[in-house]
């Protein structure tokens, strides 16, 4: 593994700290125009950047506290690549600009009743009509649907071909009649996953992404994409540093016990550190995300509900206790609140069983359950 970035001297770094000292607290548009939401991507949506330019340019955004994926995280990561991967011009043009500067929000709309962990059985259909497709059926635990202008959907378009080879890919517009969005209310008090009924939904043919019953392939292309990005953050989405903190500062307590799962949650949290430098590695040395990428969400996952089980043990019997609000006045209210969500980890962007299965068959070697 070799991952060498450049020195704080470095112009690249120089440019990103003159652009935020331009743009101080840069909006979506401003960070979209200097192509520094996805710099990776050809121009003129990024900057065409390598590898090593663009982990510099995220360094020096996150350090002047700036995410530029906040503002439209399942488009930017899931959404584009896939556009990108298999659009057509006129897709790009019309649908990449403003997904990257956040005037168009995205959500995804996969996973099914009946078909979550065995995504390939999905029942949801889309019949062609001339030039458009009629959609039929249910989508589940859909992230930030109540609020989206578009979806990126797989339907069956084909009931007489196996599972995997009769499912599309289309870019569905959230505003269409015959679409109606239902706000799932999760145990944490949050409404950000819903419920997606389609009854009669007339997509146009030209939103359909790639060939007709390509959408297994490229399903697996956003896919990889998803379990990429979940697993970067090691624990919960945004709280890494307060994890790191959270940990350093029990495993100097008295109590041995915490203490020794302090440390042990520290180890952790270095072997996921490692575990994504290699993928770093791999990337700048000219190879894609792997499976590796499974083992790595696999181990966050249930790190991420260790390092919340802790922290609400640590707080004691305020533990059990809602506090403030996420956003309040309480600062040990975050836990609460992760320490409920993290119950989701191990399911979202590939169950820990389907995980396993990956793992097993394209690391290990071993026969296809």
């Amino acid at each position: 593994m070799d991952v060498r970035l450049a020195p704080d001297t470095d112009p690249r770094r120089a440019d990103v700290r003159r652009f935020l000292e331009s743009n101080p607290d840069p909006a979506p548009p401003e960070l979209a125009a200097a192509g520094l939401v996805a710099p990776r991507w050809p121009r003129p949506w990024g900057m065409d950047a390598d590898l090593e330019t663009a982990l510099i340019i995220d360094q020096e955004l996150r350090k002047a506290g700036v995410d530029p994926h906040a503002h439209n995280p399942i488009g930017i990561g899931w959404a584009g690549p896939t556009i990108l991967f298999a659009g057509t011009e006129v897709q790009k043009r019309r649908l990449l600009p403003p997904l990257l500067d956040g005037s168009e929000f995205w959500c995804q709309l996969f996973s099914e009743p009946a078909a979550g962990s065995d995504l390939a059985s999905l029942a949801t259909s889309a019949v062609r009509d001339g030039d458009v497709y009629v959609v039929n059926g249910q989508k589940v635990w859909n992230t930030y649907a109540e609020r989206a202008d578009y979806g990126i959907l797989l339907a069956r378009t084909d009931a007489t071909a196996p599972k995997h080879r009769g499912i599309s890919y289309f870019l569905c517009p959230m505003d269409l009649p015959g679409i109606e969005v239902r706000p799932i209310v999760q145990m944490t008090g949050d409404q950000g996953f819903c419920e997606v009924f389609f009854t009669d939904v007339r997509i146009p043919a030209g939103l359909r992404l790639g060939d007709e019953g390509q959408g297994w392939a490229l399903a697996k292309h956003t896919l990889g994409n998803e379990r990429l990005s979940l697993s970067s953050g090691g624990v919960l989405w945004g709280q890494g540093p307060r994890t790191v903190d959270l940990i350093e500062r029990l495993a100097g307590q008295a109590d041995p016990l915490r203490r020794d799962r302090a440390v042990r949650l520290y180890a952790e949290a270095e072997v996921l550190r490692m575990l994504g430098l290699r993928q770093v590695s791999r990337e700048m040395a000219g190879g894609g995300p792997g499976p590796e990428v499974a083992v790595r969400k696999y181990l966050a996952d249930r790190h991420g509900q260790r390092v919340m089980n802790l922290a609400v043990d640590a707080m004691g019997p305020a533990g059990m206790l809602a506090g403030q609000g996420r956003d309040g006045p309480d600062p040990d209210d975050v836990w609460y609140w992760g320490f409920l969500y993290s119950r989701a980890l191990t399911i979202g962007g590939g169950t820990t069983q389907v995980l396993s299965d990956i793992i097993a068959e394209l690391i290990l070697g071993l026969p296809k359950t």
